[in-house]
């Protein structure tokens, strides 16, 4: 069967995610919304809305979990075609507590033995991968084993080779490594391999030890980076590249909601302007726009944006398109 084509491919985990329908304390939740979550999905999903052509690589267990996961990707449009069903191994869930405050929720995970936890260099398809013109990758699934940390590598290896472009979110999760030193080393070496790399300022300070978004910058584009946009929070992204420097402003909020998926976000409107064609600056003001739009809604992917909420809604953007 011949290998569609792909504007973007990714891997990572996906999980089955159990949110409280009631706010407050995760134990005293009586009641459950199912929803699917992991970082990269809410990446896929974003720029499937978007009108990508968008793949996603994985493995998910033969259960009910592995079933609403591959339910999801087809009702979001996502190309499933290099998702394994894992005979022996579970796929994994979490819980989530309900914040309306804008505090950052509770998060209780079970993955470990997971199906995805068995990504290797096995589940590296070179038709499929090289089907697509972008890879993005995130800091998640390079931490969940040592086989996905080597699948990640040699992925990045891969595409770069092909001359594909890249972007890479560190998106920590320090819990699933041995060490931050070692996380670190990680990191950045896979972040090497990147034309755009999208820190969080207290990301990139663990990360470099650096400071400064300027200095954070200047450490990527040392390695070999072509841009990095830090993200500021409320205080919107930091971007620089060899020729340009700037400090977007945030996007207005009414309310924060739910911070979890912000990042995610920001990926889909960077990678997403950057693969029509738009300019740094651009990007970034995209990337802050859809991370304000998500953190307004609650769930991790809830708040992206079709073609046509984005540009229906009101900001900046909508008078340059």
């Amino acid at each position: 069967m011949p290998v569609k084509s792909l504007d973007v491919v990714t891997y990572g985990e996906a999980m089955a995610m159990f949110v409280a329908s009631e706010s407050g304390d995760l134990a005293k939740a009586k009641s459950f919304v199912k929803r699917a979550a992991g970082a990269e999905l809410n990446v896929a999903t974003g720029l499937a809305r978007l009108g990508f052509r968008v793949g996603w690589v994985s493995r998910v267990g033969r259960d009910s979990f592995g079933r609403f996961v591959l339910e999801t990707l087809a009702s979001e449009g996502i190309d499933s075609a290099a998702v394994t069903i894992d005979e022996r191994y579970p796929t994994a869930f979490q819980l989530k507590s309900r914040n309306d405050d804008g505090s950052d929720p509770e998060i209780e995970y079970f993955r470990q033995g997971s199906a995805a936890s068995q990504l290797s260099i096995a589940d590296y398809r070179p038709e499929y991968f090289q089907a697509a013109r972008h890879l993005h990758l995130s800091g998640v699934a390079p931490a969940i084993s040592a086989s996905s940390l080597e699948l990640a590598f040699h992925i990045a290896g891969e595409m770069r080779a092909a001359g594909k472009s890249i972007s890479f979110d560190p998106n920590l999760r320090p819990t699933l490594w041995r060490s931050r030193e070692i996380m670190a080393d990680r990191l950045n070496a896979l972040a090497s391999y990147a034309d755009w790399v999208l820190p969080g300022l207290e990301e990139g300070r663990i990360l470099t030890g650096l400071a400064s978004p300027h200095d954070i910058a200047g450490f990527y584009l040392a390695r070999g980076a072509s841009g990095v946009i830090v993200k500021l929070g409320s205080a919107g992204a930091y971007l620089r590249t060899a020729r340009q420097e700037a400090t977007i402003p945030a996007a207005p909020v009414a309310k924060v909601v739910d911070t979890v998926g912000a990042g995610d976000g920001f990926a889909v409107g960077v990678v997403s302007a950057l693969l029509e064609g738009r300019d740094a600056h651009f990007a970034a003001t995209r990337g802050n726009l859809i991370g304000a739009m998500a953190i307004q809604v609650s769930g991790d992917s809830e708040g992206l944006p079709t073609r046509k909420q984005l540009v229906d809604y009101n900001n900046p953007l909508k008078q340059r398109r």
